[in-house]
């Protein structure tokens, strides 16, 4: 549900220009109080919780949870483009937490596959392969 600003601050702005920076990111609440506070920004940790929640409701970020111990992800959608047009399935490191992105063609077709021939529908947002990624490979 996308709801109106309710207003417009300093930080919610700040904020939001992050995301705009890290297009395609997925990002945790503390990643972004890391960030700031490693820039010696003026945005308090509550603020931040706050304004997170607050452009999910606008439909200017997209929430992904993924399991139960993991943080929540936010990532930027852009105004032109509708929060669940570009959804996705999800790789999760084992090892060190990293969340992937995946936008490919062929699980496309399984997720086609599951629904023609077995009557199943995945949900991408919160489907996930797990295994370890690059780095700690």
């Amino acid at each position: 549900m996308q709801s109106r600003p309710k207003y417009k601050t300093k930080q919610r702005e700040i904020l939001l220009d992050y995301f705009k920076n890290v297009p395609g990111t997925h990002v945790t609440a503390a990643d972004v109080c890391e960030y700031f506070k490693s820039r010696e920004a003026h945005i308090g940790q509550s603020t931040i919780y706050r304004h997170l929640e607050s452009l999910v409701d606008e439909g200017l970020l997209k929430k992904y949870t993924i399991d139960g111990s993991s943080p929540a992800c936010f990532e930027y959608v852009k105004p032109d483009s509708h929060a669940d047009a570009e959804v996705c399935f999800h790789c999760k490191c084992e090892k060190c937490g990293k969340l992937i992105h995946l936008h490919c063609e062929e699980l496309d077709e399984i997720q086609t596959h599951l629904n023609s021939e077995h009557h199943f529908r995945l949900d991408p947002v919160r489907t996930v392969f797990y295994g370890l990624c690059d780095q700690c490979m």
